[in-house]
């Protein structure tokens, strides 16, 4: 192995993850929190993301996002905020020789925010989300809308960035009381990956975090609605555009499920270069699109695997069925030996590729802390390469099935009645 991972908690309760890899000449700091928009309530929608973003507005010792971002800049960083449906995180790749600088400023700015300039930030924020709506401000987001009906009733469906009406709604004490209630320590991780070595990862995260409150339980997240499995379900929203943009849903299982590695590999199967069957199916050999991508996407209580196409209009059809008829193949006989061979192989691979990358290793050890311990990349490695193609044909069947199919179609009118038929009356997919 061409590092070394070091899980350690600090006496306040904040995890620290450190991974060694002398052998690269970089490194990544990061921070990682637990609330996202399925700690929120639809009143309070957006405040998360609204909370990132005023970090950046400036800390104490950085009064200014320009003093704040020269001071990473000139170590070789680029400062950085994500919120999530589940997660928050933070992080700036810089040279390992100024690991000091980075952690000083994450945790000047996660721990004494200056949290000003609302209005100012209000205004981009609303900016932001006007790619989600459209001139009515209806939502066209296909990410959300397929969210909104999978997990409705749900906090999950909400969405990231909140509505214009939440956002226009959010006070400064909603914002300040957010903060002191998921900032705390034993709701964070601290994590560095690279040229770093432990005992000054350690050193610097208990001083440039000693500002966080002590304490703090994970948050209390209400779990995904009994019955996902609702399909087969459609659902279309008008919009005036040349392509429809479509995505089929199948709830699954989240990522430590016995199961969840077999799904990797069905998606490997699946999606992995142009040589597997979506893309030579459906883009390659019957030019119904210009590109199809499969995807899996896991929160700590459930998962997704997801199928996204674009199309014009009068193609949509095709696409539907084509795409059900090469995951009802899979279904019926699986992959072949040496399909998964393929998926195994490059399963492995790029494992490898992770490993030289210190921000998939922050990710991988960092955010996962965050749910759970985080499993090697040996062993991950190695369910992969215990699984046979009766097992894939299994958990195909099982969760790749009509009882758990989730259409959402974002796009034109015309095509999407017989879309809605041709899918009502296939039987490609097994009942489930």
């Amino acid at each position: 192995m061409s590092f070394a991972y070091f899980r350690d908690v600090l006496p306040s309760g904040l995890r620290v993850v450190t991974v060694e890899a002398p052998h690269l000449h970089t490194a990544v700091v990061a921070a990682y929190v637990r609330v996202g928009s399925r700690h929120e309530t639809p009143k309070t929608n957006g405040v998360s993301h609204f909370l990132e973003h005023l970090f950046f507005r400036g800390s104490e010792d950085y009064p200014d996002t320009v003093q704040m971002n020269a001071a990473v800049e000139e170590v070789g960083g680029n400062l950085n905020g994500v919120t999530t449906r589940d997660h928050g995180y933070y992080y700036t790749p810089l040279h390992p020789d100024h690991l000091e600088v980075g952690l000083r400023i994450l945790g000047d700015m996660l721990t004494r925010p200056r949290l000003v300039d609302l209005e100012v930030e209000r205004q981009v924020i609303l900016e932001e989300m006007l790619d989600e709506v459209d001139e009515r401000g209806r939502d066209i987001d296909l990410d959300n809308v397929s969210k909104m009906l999978l997990f409705k009733g749900n906090p999950l469906s909400l969405k990231i960035a909140g509505t214009k009406e939440s956002v226009g709604g959010i006070k400064q004490a909603q914002v300040e009381e957010h903060f002191a209630r998921f900032y705390r320590a034993s709701n964070m991780v601290v994590a560095a990956a690279g040229k770093v070595s432990r005992a000054q990862v350690l050193e610097l995260a208990e001083r440039t975090f000693r500002g966080l409150p002590l304490g703090g339980e994970p948050p209390l997240e209400e779990p995904p609605p009994h019955g996902l499995r609702k399909g087969p379900l459609f659902h279309h929203i008008l919009h005036s555009e040349a392509q429809t943009e479509l995505r089929m849903s199948f709830p699954t299982v989240p990522e430590q499920h016995p199961d969840f590695v077999s799904l990797q590999l069905l998606r490997r199967v699946l999606d992995d270069g142009l040589s597997s069957r979506l893309p030579f199916q459906v883009v390659e050999r019957r030019g119904l699109a210009y590109s199809v991508h499969a995807s899996l996407e896991t929160y700590h209580d459930v998962g997704l695997f997801e199928v996204d196409v674009a199309s014009a209009p009068e193609k949509l059809t095709q696409v539907g069925e084509e795409i059900l008829r090469v995951l009802g193949e899979l279904c019926e006989t699986g992959p072949s030996e040496e399909e998964l061979r393929r998926a195994k192989r490059r399963n492995r691979i790029f494992l490898d590729f992770a490993q030289d990358s210190p921000a998939e290793l922050a990710s991988w050890f960092g955010a996962t802390e965050l749910f759970r311990i985080p499993e090697s990349f040996s062993s991950r490695a190695e369910a992969a390469d215990a699984k046979s193609v009766g097992e894939l044909v299994r958990v195909a069947r099982e969760y790749l099935c009509l009882k758990n199919l989730v259409v959402t179609a974002v796009g034109p009118k015309r095509g999407i009645s017989a879309l809605k038929t041709a899918l009502e009356k296939s039987t490609a997919l097994p009942p489930g």
